[in-house]
């Protein structure tokens, strides 16, 4: 059975912020906050999918090279090994909602292509 994470530690990065909220057996739940102009880096995971949907703002999604512009309510699903990025270059704040599913949900399991933050 999930859980609710009741430290809500905050993860602070160049481009805003993320919470993890819940998890459980194979998913992870966050609230991904975007800073107006921030932009994650380009990358794939091999081991989980993930779905978005958008709570605050406009999302700019790059999802295996096509472009997705995402307003509040709107939602995506991002397949196991696609490349992909979420951005904000709009002028106000941004929040997902990010699903994790897959058997391994780690940071570890980034692989950068791009980014504007020298993380590659």
């Amino acid at each position: 059975m999930g859980k609710i994470q009741d430290n809500n530690q905050k993860f602070e990065r160049p481009w805003g912020y993320y919470i993890n909220i819940a998890d459980g057996e194979n998913y992870l739940v966050k609230i991904i906050h975007v800073n107006t102009g921030g932009k994650l880096s380009v990358q794939s995971h091999n081991h989980r999918s993930e779905h978005w949907v958008v709570t605050i703002g406009i999302a700019k999604v790059i999802l295996n090279n096509n472009e997705y512009v995402l307003h509040e309510g709107e939602s995506i699903d991002i397949p196991l090994q696609a490349i992909h990025s979420l951005q904000n270059p709009y002028n106000k704040e941004l929040e997902i909602i990010e699903v994790q599913k897959g058997e391994i949900l780690s940071e570890d399991d980034i692989i950068r292509y791009e980014d504007i933050y020298g993380r590659v």
